[in-house]
């Protein structure tokens, strides 16, 4: 890289950096990456591409929006990942080493059992819709003729004595 090179992209830094900032934070929706992602279109440029490009600052904005799309994929991924992770593992069978865990299991399990009897029927189906069925609060309303502020408020309560009753000694 010449002396020459790194002074035409010092200059399309110079020059172009608040625009593509703004950019950036445009399709990124917000400032706060907005600033590394142009920083890393810069040092993405090649050095004699600067100088070589018929449309430096088109090719810039290129750049940008490609660093930019990229991201935002990376993130949907991610948080779709994490939402897999986090909606399975609750219900996932745990694994059992000892007969020791089995029994404690096998305890917490009827104890969860005997809670579930004991709630009124609607509000015991509203849990086991929500949480074995996977519906929404909109879908169990309408499934019970209920408003989702009810059915929210019932399965609130419901996880409450839920975890009050297995919180508690056998």
């Amino acid at each position: 890289m010449g002396v020459r090179d790194a002074d035409a992209r010092r200059m399309l830094y110079v020059t172009h950096r608040s625009a593509l900032i703004e950019y950036a934070a445009f399709l990124l929706g917000t400032r706060e990456g907005a600033e590394d992602l142009v920083q890393e279109a810069f040092i993405r440029l090649d050095p004699a591409e600067a100088t070589q490009v018929a449309a430096p600052r088109a090719y810039l904005f290129r750049i940008v929006r490609n660093l930019a799309f990229n991201l935002r994929r990376r993130r949907r991924l991610e948080k779709e990942h994490a939402a897999e992770d986090l909606s399975s593992g609750w219900a996932a069978p745990q694994p059992i080493e000892t007969p020791e865990q089995r029994l404690l299991m096998a305890e917490r399990l009827r104890r969860l059992a005997r809670i579930l009897d004991a709630m009124p029927r609607e509000t015991r189906a509203i849990v086991e819709m929500y949480r074995f069925e996977g519906r929404t609060l909109e879908q169990i309303g309408q499934a019970l003729g209920l408003s989702v502020a009810t059915v929210h408020r019932r399965l609130r309560s419901a996880m409450a004595d839920i975890t009050e009753g297995l919180g508690a000694d056998p």
